[in-house]
């Protein structure tokens, strides 16, 4: 119900503000349940702007929460996230490598296109990294994560300084993560996102349990562990980089969410998934709406807000954990 709530806020409160009664006589008309007319600039603005930004927000933090959830257990550390891995870096790369040096090839596509495959080549570099060296544990994959993180960031500030300064601005707001680029035509491509992330999730749900035991525990019960920590990391990475590539680059949510959640659905993943993917959702559908208001009609990037809660989160995780 909260997120429903959120939902219909969202869609009320922006630069325009447009009464409940009207958004949901919008809805009606528009799904033929009702004769009563709204204006049409209202209606355009209820269905074809702000309902797929809604969905849109609802897609990517859902997913984000479950990536962040999975990535904190198969490593067994803290402090994981999209982030720490490279796969929100390297899918950065990629759309940056669009906006400022390639341009637009492939129509309304070519900035998904170009974010996920750096997505995924940033989860390949990782795994590839992890192979040439002896053993496969969570600490190695966290090293390669975290220095193919900086390569794809170094090469990406390379590319806005090298290339046409005049989309700088562009890049900006992009690697920040922003909501505006919801359309009807590419929420199918969040929503398999969020599919791959969240039916693996709950079909490993015990796989994932036994991770809490110690991986030493999950071999004695059948878990195959670098094989369930290698799939886990590639799901991620392809969901992560469909997120990037519709959404820009959205920080600290995949790390604070699985904190959240635990306290109100406790350690085992079938609950703590649909919790991650709750609170997830309604994280980034407050975080788009105080982007809206807060210097509307002006849209600041949503990265700012997620991230200076995310800061907070992160001061008080570690200020409980010391007084513990």
């Amino acid at each position: 119900m909260l997120v429903i709530a959120l939902a219909l806020l969202s869609i009320a409160y922006g630069s325009t503000v447009i009464p409940l009664g009207d958004v949901l006589n919008a809805f009606t008309h528009a799904a033929g349940l009702s004769d009563l007319k709204t204006t049409i600039p209202i209606e355009r603005i209820v269905v074809d702007l702000r309902l797929p930004r809604v969905i849109l927000a609802i897609c990517v933090g859902a997913g984000l929460g479950i990536v962040g959830a999975m990535l904190q257990t198969v490593t067994r550390n803290d402090l994981a996230d999209p982030f720490l891995f490279g796969l929100s870096s390297g899918a950065a790369a990629g759309a940056v490598s669009v906006i400022s040096i390639f341009g637009d090839r492939f129509g309304i596509w070519t900035l998904p296109i170009a974010a996920f495959s750096g997505g995924m080549l940033a989860a390949i570099i990782v795994l590839l990294l992890v192979r040439r060296v002896q053993g496969q544990g969570p600490e190695r994959m966290i090293l390669a994560g975290l220095a193919v993180s900086f390569l794809f960031a170094a090469l990406t500030n390379y590319m806005v300084f090298s290339g046409d300064q005049r989309a700088a601005h562009s890049v900006l707001f992009w690697t920040l993560g922003g909501l505006g680029l919801a359309r009807w035509e590419n929420l199918p491509l969040a929503l398999l996102g969020l599919a791959a992330i969240l039916i693996h999730a709950l079909y490993n749900h015990r796989n994932l349990d036994a991770f809490l035991a110690g991986e030493n525990t999950a071999e004695s019960l059948g878990v195959r562990v670098n094989r369930t920590r290698n799939t886990v990391f590639i799901v991620c990475a392809f969901s992560t980089a469909i997120f990037v590539s519709v959404a820009g680059v959205i920080g600290f949510v995949g790390l604070m969410i699985p904190h959240i959640a635990r306290r109100f659905a406790g350690q085992l993943h079938a609950g703590l998934i649909l919790t991650c993917a709750l609170l997830g959702a309604m994280l980034i559908l407050l975080s788009d709406l105080a982007a809206r208001l807060l210097l509307a009609p002006q849209e600041l990037p949503i990265g700012i807000v997620t991230s200076s809660v995310g800061a907070f989160f992160v001061v008080t995780l570690l200020l409980r954990k010391r007084s513990g």
